[in-house]
């Protein structure tokens, strides 16, 4: 379904189109009634067939409205127009991180910035039991300001087909359609390769390999083919950070390493600590740490005198 400009779908106005790919066609539109510039994306007409997936989609686009939390994309409304479903949703200004890293790897410090702002919108969203399914650079937009977005949070399970093998996860570039595995498959956990229940941990491994490639500018396990990858991401380990022309830190690596384990087991068991570590590597536990170090002595001259005050106030009397 494609709109022309002055279309009206309820109180929103289609201002222009901004891109379209496999989570349907995206509209920037003008809510009419409190006079602001959202973004309108019309959902594929499989949604519209099918009213258990209709209602599933809704369930999960109250579920992540209610989130409100500043590195996820902020849902505003649903509704349908002529039987077909739409989500209404902030109107960022940016670009996504896929743009950005196709000039190239980004800074260490950027990293680990984009890093802990990404790990702080999966943890919100993993204590509400929702979990993405399919995180990759085309689903992490940058603000201009330098705000991380995570777009499209519980839209990969519903655009599963009934009856189809879980790995076909949802695609949401312009590149890709929806149930196709190709360009999503250098992101999966090996749990999503065997068709095994996705849980927070694997949000955790896509995680991984977009640290990765943040850092390495490649993908971790890009290979000729989508069986070649699939098989990469079940058996090989990706090549060294350190051992690249870049100087990537040893316990950033590591972080990145525990990541990408093959066994959900053996990675960070939740966003919440993955972002810990992450936010001891951008310096504010070290600042906190060393300003408390620098306070401490100066509260020592007080308590010395106070004792000496004391004690001759005592030998005094």
């Amino acid at each position: 379904m494609t709109l022309a400009p002055g279309t009206k779908l309820g109180p929103y106005e289609i201002v222009a189109p901004i891109g379209a790919g496999g989570m349907g066609e995206v509209y920037r539109a003008k809510d009419t009634r409190l006079g602001r510039d959202v973004a309108l994306k019309i959902l594929p007409e499989s949604f519209a067939r099918e009213a258990d997936r209709l209602r599933r989609f809704e369930q999960e686009a109250r579920a992540v409205a209610a989130l409100n939390h500043p590195n996820i994309l902020a849902i505003h409304d649903i509704g349908q127009h002529n039987g077909t479903p739409f989500l209404v949703s902030e109107l960022l200004e940016g670009e996504s991180l896929r743009s950005a890293l196709d000039r190239g790897a980004l800074p260490q410090r950027k990293t680990i910035e984009y890093g802990v702002q990404i790990a702080h919108g999966l943890a919100a969203a993993h204590e509400k039991g929702i979990v993405h399914r399919d995180l990759k650079p085309e689903n992490v937009f940058v603000t201009k300001d330098g705000r991380i977005k995570i777009l499209d949070f519980g839209l990969a399970k519903l655009a599963q087909q009934p009856g189809a093998d879980s790995n076909e996860v949802t695609l949401t570039s312009s590149h890709t359609a929806a149930g196709v595995v190709m360009g999503t498959a250098s992101y999966m956990a090996p749990e999503q390769v065997r068709g095994e229940p996705a849980d927070a941990r694997t949000d955790i491994f896509a995680f991984g390999a977009v640290l990765y490639e943040m850092l390495s500018g490649v993908r971790a396990f890009r290979r000729e083919t989508t069986a070649e990858t699939m098989t990469a991401v079940l058996k090989d380990d990706p090549p060294e950070l350190s051992g690249s022309l870049r100087s990537v830190s040893s316990t950033l690596e590591r972080i990145v390493r525990r990541c990408l384990e093959k066994s959900p087991e053996q990675r960070f068991q939740s966003a919440r600590d993955l972002s810990f570590a992450l936010s001891a590597l951008s310096g504010t536990e070290t600042s906190a740490a060393a300003r408390a170090a620098v306070a401490a002595p100066r509260r020592t001259p007080l308590l010395l005198w106070l004792c000496v005050a004391l004690a001759w106030s005592w030998l005094l009397a």
